[in-house]
């Protein structure tokens, strides 16, 4: 008697070997921050400034195995029943996949997120977004947050802000449930760390030379080849979204990259008119504006709404970056002003052009879902406020009260000696360039930064 012929495995290679690919991206990610922040800031400062970045590849890459994944994603709803967490779920996950328990390499994940790739493969794709998630909430405070702070901060926020968030709108949780639409983390990755960034501003303060001196880029190409890799990496962060290699990852890499080119054009034209030169870190910033506004639309839109979009974001980021100059608050980087402010346009204009004729989804009953407001679905612009708003709240809250407890135990800041001579030699014993503390003096810092 013949045995019967195994089941046939539903994994597909064209599509892990995509996800694999689009992972690697993603993680390039985060040294393309890297070189983008540190390009930014000025010479004393520029490898703290690049190891807050590159700290996250070290920890998150750890916490997310032991426990960050599992706080994301595990639920007993079942994505094919078309079922959402309930209770407690519907805000964070459970830990049935604590140290990657169940989280299998041969057979898909058991919740039905991506049918056709490994359970670990989807995981390791999500590790790189919350890798690279609390790495641009350091753009807001380089120059004077304390290293071992800094650290406590990012460990405790990945945790209790980024996997809850991602839950809520990725993990079957009550955002999902409610509709909102965001296909690569316009509300999960930068509003979250927008407004991280304000909060961290106002808990740990200016710069205490911030209004007397000069805050000058010191090396405008860093700033290029980041974004040069932030963008090469984004397509892996957008068109990856799509869990499989088909027709909604094309959208989203083509709504990414001309959403960016229309980004970065529009910031060109209007510094251009308004300032009368064209200059490469209003480029760099026009891209990334762009990247910024079309991520929680790319899976979405169309080419035009692309377009649409990427310029929008732009013209609402540069006012949000001059008026944040105008009124001299220390979001050093701008990371709310263009994270913060473009995830926010982003999510609310994909509202307007999300269309079936980008992405034709289906309901429960086999119908097509009206996704935007070009579908004349405009009820879907204040599901998406919605999904803001719990956003800013919770991230606002959960922000603070994590700085507020840090600060009982230990110092937010370096201390005022450290900041003035800068951050790399006291505290990592290291130096940029080798030019600016030639006698190899530097003032010892009275506590750990």
């Amino acid at each position: 008697m013949l045995a019967p012929a195994p089941a046939a495995s539903p994994i597909n290679s064209g599509d892990t070997a995509f996800m694999l690919v689009a992972a690697a991206l993603v993680l390039l990610m985060t040294p393309g921050l890297a070189f983008f922040y540190g390009g930014l800031v000025r010479t004393r400062n520029v490898l703290n400034t690049m190891m807050m970045s590159l700290l996250l590849m070290a920890v998150v890459g750890v916490t997310w195995v032991l426990w960050g994944y599992s706080l994301a994603f595990d639920v007993t709803a079942k994505v094919a029943d078309g079922t959402f967490g309930q209770g407690l779920e519907k805000f964070i996950g459970g830990l049935d996949w604590t140290f990657l328990n169940k989280v299998k390499f041969d057979d898909v994940d058991p919740i039905g997120y991506a049918g056709t790739i490994p359970h670990a493969v989807f995981m390791v794709y999500q590790m790189m977004f919350a890798i690279i998630t609390p790495a641009l909430i350091s753009g807001a405070i380089v120059e004077r947050m304390s290293f071992k702070a800094y650290f406590w901060f990012i460990l405790l926020w990945s945790t209790f802000v980024y996997s809850p968030l991602a839950h809520m709108v990725w993990g079957r949780g009550f955002l999902g449930e409610l509709g909102a639409l965001d296909f690569a983390g316009g509300t999960v990755v930068h509003i979250s760390s927008g407004v991280a960034a304000v909060v961290a501003v106002l808990v740990v303060g200016s710069r205490k030379d911030f209004a007397t001196r000069p805050h000058t880029p010191h090396n405008v190409p860093y700033v290029l080849l980041g974004i040069g890799l932030l963008w090469f990496g984004w397509f892996g962060f957008n068109a990856g979204s799509a869990l499989s290699a088909g027709a909604i990852a094309s959208v989203a890499f083509v709504s990414t990259t001309v959403a960016t080119s229309s980004g970065g054009l529009t910031w060109l034209l209007v510094e251009w008119v308004l300032r009368g030169k064209p200059t490469a870190v209003g480029i760099a910033s026009g891209f990334l504006a762009g990247l910024v506004g079309i991520t929680p639309a790319a899976g979405f839109v169309t080419p035009i709404g692309a377009i649409l979009i990427g310029s929008i974001t732009a013209v609402c980021c540069f006012i949000a970056v001059s008026l944040r100059a105008k009124f001299k608050f220390d979001d050093s980087l701008d990371t709310f002003s263009v994270h913060g402010v473009g995830g926010t346009v982003g999510a609310l204009l994909t509202g307007v052009f999300a269309t079936k004729a980008a992405n034709l989804m289906k309901d429960a009953k086999g119908a097509d879902i009206n996704l935007g407001l070009l579908d004349g679905n405009a009820g879907q612009i204040l599901i998406q406020f919605y999904g803001v708003a719990t956003t800013y709240v919770f991230s606002a809250v959960a922000t603070f009260v994590i700085l507020f407890v840090l600060k009982l135990f230990m110092d937010l800041r370096v201390p005022a000696s450290v900041e003035e001579q800068g951050i790399d030699l006291p505290i990592h014993g290291e130096e940029g360039y080798g030019s600016d503390f030639g006698s190899g003096v530097f003032v010892k810092s009275s506590s750990e930064g």
